[in-house]
């Protein structure tokens, strides 16, 4: 995993520099903390932001038009994106995730990556996040009909609900949907049912058993997955809520 900016040599534009940036209180609580240089700039999640430098500026807005827009909004983000520049000389932010868990650093080189809904992060100037349809296999995945897509050129961050496990997938690999975070785009995947179910147990342990569903992949690439998933901790905390009894 990557979680220290890669080293720039020579001549380079602010918009193409590798973001200074460090990954602390991993994997459980993880902060990433940017220092940006005079000029530069970082993109984020509403709500994210824990703290900034005063001479970073602030602004709030739809990034890449309408259209990119409400494609992140259908891949499970907001419209509106913050843009943190340092405008008034250099400075530093802390970024927080919404769920607690692990941030992941990744630089991207004119190639992408696929994001499950809930993942975005931040993001440098030279990679475009938009939204991409996946059809019947996004449907029966549970996670979403629509992917995030990140492209371009630059630094990305994506995190977790919990830590995240970086797999290298040579041949094929399976993956239960609710614990994939990310993948490169040169694996290719599809979504079916657990190996060995039998006929008329399928739809009982879909429905049931919490169990069913896998991203079967293929090819070379890298897919992150994460330990934890948000709906077996509610079923398990559930019982444990405060119920007000009737007449009290």
């Amino acid at each position: 995993m990557q979680d220290q900016a890669i080293a720039v040599r020579g001549p380079t534009s602010l918009a193409t520099q590798a973001l200074h940036h460090d990954i602390s209180l991993r994997p459980d609580f993880a902060l990433l903390s940017v220092q940006l240089q005079q000029g530069q700039k970082i993109h984020a999640e509403p709500s994210a932001m824990a703290t900034m430098s005063p001479t970073i500026e602030l602004k709030a807005g739809m990034r890449g038009g309408v259209g990119r827009s409400l494609g992140r909004m259908l891949g499970g983000e907001s419209l509106i994106v913050n843009t943190f520049t340092a405008k008034h000389g250099a400075g530093g932010l802390d970024l927080a995730p919404a769920s607690p868990g692990d941030v992941v650093h990744y630089r991207l080189q004119g190639n992408s990556l696929m994001l499950q809904r809930g993942s975005f992060l931040a993001h440098s100037d030279g990679v475009e996040l938009t939204g991409k349809w996946q059809g019947a296999k996004g449907f029966f995945s549970g996670e979403g009909l629509v992917l995030l897509k990140a492209s371009g050129s630059g630094d990305l961050f994506f995190n977790s609900y919990g830590a995240i496990l970086e797999i290298d997938v040579t041949d094929g690999y399976l993956v239960d949907t609710s614990y994939v975070v990310a993948f490169e785009d040169t694996l290719q995947y599809t979504v079916s049912v657990v190996p060995g179910l039998r006929p008329g147990s399928k739809l009982k342990t879909l429905f049931f058993g919490g169990e069913g569903l896998v991203c079967r992949f293929s090819g070379r690439g890298k897919v992150w997955i994460q330990t934890r998933t948000a709906a077996p901790f509610l079923k398990w905390v559930h019982p444990f809520r405060p119920v007000q009894r009737s007449g009290s």
